[in-house]
């Protein structure tokens, strides 16, 4: 059900019911909001500035669009701005289509490496909202339910960093959750030698790994 309702959002805060997302007035009427009815409780607010939706009073997304990618280099300015003014934990979604492809590797050093975001890829509007959907669930399960749980990451965005790590060349589904285990965020396996990421890995990998992180 989408509905309206008057919740405070000012530039450092926002307040977010339990069960709902806020979205942006910008989305209404949108693909997402569309297949988002029913699914969850959708409030719309006019003010949420660089946010497109709020999943909870700390934790917002950011969506990146085909069309935002080809346009040029705003997106890459909007995500430094909130990640420079905000305190609050963003993921980025972005559309992955055969046009923005040759665009996502950069996008993807920036986001994760650059600025410390948490990155998912989709395929178009309808992806999103599944994403979204299934973000909303998982914040809601119990904390100590998820396996891959770590001090350093929120209970929402560490499935989601799960699939960040894999998305790094030569590592699958078992090596994301084996470096997981061992170093916990993506700042901590940004800082590891390859020495280090040989005892989780191996030597082919730990090597792949680096070169990506490094370059």
């Amino acid at each position: 059900m989408t509905t309206k309702a008057n919740f405070p959002v000012t530039a450092g805060s926002i307040v977010v019911p339990y069960g709902h997302v806020i979205g942006n007035e910008k989305w209404r009427g949108s693909e997402i909001a569309q297949r988002l009815q029913g699914k969850i409780r959708l409030i719309f607010e006019d003010g949420l500035g660089l946010v497109d939706f709020h999943l909870s009073n700390r934790t917002c997304i950011l969506y990146i669009s085909e069309a935002d990618l080809v346009a040029g280099d705003e997106f890459k300015r909007r995500l430094v701005r909130f990640r420079n003014a905000r305190s609050l934990g963003g993921i980025v979604i972005v559309e992955r289509t055969q046009i923005s492809d040759q665009y996502f590797l950069a996008v993807q050093k920036l986001v994760v490496l650059e600025l410390g975001m948490v990155l998912l890829p989709v395929a178009n509007q309808g992806e999103a909202s599944q994403l979204i959907t299934q973000l909303v669930r998982e914040q809601s399960k119990d904390h100590n339910s998820n396996p891959f749980l770590r001090k350093q990451c929120s209970q929402l965005a560490e499935p989601s960093l799960f699939r960040t790590v894999q998305q790094i060349p030569g590592v699958g589904k078992t090596k994301a959750l084996l470096l997981l285990q061992q170093f916990g965020s993506i700042h901590r396996l940004c800082n590891a030698s390859v020495k280090e990421l040989e005892l989780v890995v191996g030597q082919t990998v730990a090597q792949q790994i680096y070169s990506f992180l490094c370059s």
